[in-house]
């Protein structure tokens, strides 16, 4: 899901979608720390945050696909992504 398929959607529906269809969230949009961590709103199976300035969306994939590898999945965990580093940190559990 994303702005193609839902234009409007609130930060706190893409959240919500992704967690119901137990996606993980790929985002550009640090706001979803702040849902997840701060205000308590149920986390997708992970959330990963690309802070990368780049020259294209495939460059980001590229990114993106390599930190997949070196990582072996984001389930359970909100990572940052950037082009040196990934921090990863476990989502809050709930329930």
């Amino acid at each position: 899901m994303g702005a193609e398929d839902s234009p409007g959607a609130s930060d706190e529906q893409v959240l919500q979608r992704a967690a119901g269809e137990s996606r993980t969230l790929l985002t550009l949009d640090k706001d979803f720390g702040e849902l997840v961590f701060r205000q308590g709103q149920p986390a997708a199976p992970g959330v990963v945050l690309v802070r990368i300035e780049a020259e294209s969306p495939e460059e980001i994939a590229s990114i993106v696909s390599a930190a997949l590898k070196t990582a072996g999945g984001f389930r359970g965990h909100f990572a940052v992504v950037t082009r040196n580093r990934i921090r990863m940190t476990p989502l809050p559990r709930r329930g």
